[in-house]
């Protein structure tokens, strides 16, 4: 089976002074620890799994924590940081670019300035911002632009508006539960058909969303009588991406198969808040005998992500069989 080259959509980047700062601006309200990273940890990662690009991004709680004005330069600060990482290694890393939101007029000078300045790959949303969720009409501007620019937009999870669990840190099950919350409103919000260019990725094959999503469809009008029919819920919800980070098991990798089609998923790791070891497992998992054929293997692995990123499409693509 050929497993090489894949594109890495779901990998962070740790710039070291917003990591540095990032305990006094609030720190990470789900208590996550920031991993060790560095350039060259990553590049070998991505060797070891056979993966030829991978596209950074700064994950939660991203810039939320600094003032207006602080929060805008700490944006461009990890942004600028993430392109000259581009610049000098493009054929190992991308670039989705992070927005100050939730300070709108911010969000759309330096969406501006990333994809027309910096070349960036796409941009990267929490799935909320202080409780705010992407399909409110705050954001209406934001999605707007990104349709505008058929920008390709990675929606990532944070610490949902709730009390933890005890004993059950947020981001082992609350992050799944935020970016199925925020998805099931930019569908019933309408957003997903309003702006139709904005090519959304879903972290971690979308939450529960494909394993709900009928629950979602047909309960809709009980609550909204506006609600479209549920087979064009249905239809929404299959037009986002969804990656495989963590989140290919043998259990998940089929159900989110029947829901999203092979055409509808790329290949994601979380490297490295998931450690190098759990990622490993993870591509085990999906490179195993597991029901997909070997063309839809190449489709996850970086077909689909190709057909996203021109630029990635456009180089050679090596093929290595895996033993």
């Amino acid at each position: 089976m050929t497993t090489a080259h894949r594109i890495d959509v779901h990998q962070h980047v740790v710039p070291p002074f917003w990591a540095h700062a990032l305990p006094t601006h609030g720190g990470d309200p789900s208590g996550t620890v920031i991993p060790q990273w560095s350039p060259d940890s990553a590049i070998d990662f991505m060797d070891s799994q056979q993966v030829a690009t991978g596209i950074l991004s700064l994950t939660a709680p991203s810039v939320i924590g600094w003032d207006k004005s602080e929060r805008r330069r700490m944006a461009r600060r990890v942004n600028e940081y993430t392109a000259d990482l581009v610049t000098k290694r493009p054929d190992r890393f991308g670039n989705f670019a992070t927005l100050p939101l939730p300070d709108a007029e911010g969000a759309l000078w330096e969406l501006e300035h990333a994809l027309d300045t910096l070349r960036a790959d796409g941009v990267i949303l929490l799935a909320n911002y202080a409780g705010k969720y992407l399909g409110e009409a705050a954001f209406e501007p934001i999605w707007s632009e990104l349709h505008r620019r058929h920008a390709v937009v990675f929606v990532h999870p944070g610490q949902p508006p709730l009390p933890t669990a005890a004993g059950v840190p947020g981001p082992l099950v609350d992050y799944p539960f935020d970016t199925t919350r925020a998805a099931v409103q930019l569908v019933l919000n309408g957003i997903v058909d309003r702006y139709p260019g904005a090519r959304i990725i879903l972290a971690h094959a979308g939450g529960f969303l494909p394993y709900a999503s009928h629950r979602f469809a047909e309960l809709a009008r009980v609550f909204r009588r506006a609600a479209a029919k549920p087979a064009d819920i249905l239809a929404a919800f299959q037009r986002f991406y969804f990656d495989t980070a963590l989140s290919s098991g043998p259990a998940a990798l089929p159900s989110l198969k029947a829901f999203a089609g092979s055409g509808h998923m790329v290949f994601g790791s979380d490297f490295p808040y998931a450690p190098a070891g759990i990622g490993a497992s993870f591509t085990a998992k999906l490179d195993a005998d597991n029901g997909l054929t070997a063309d839809e293997h190449r489709a996850i692995n970086h077909g689909n992500a190709c057909a996203l990123f021109p630029r990635l499409a456009r180089r050679t693509e090596p093929t290595v069989e895996a033993a």
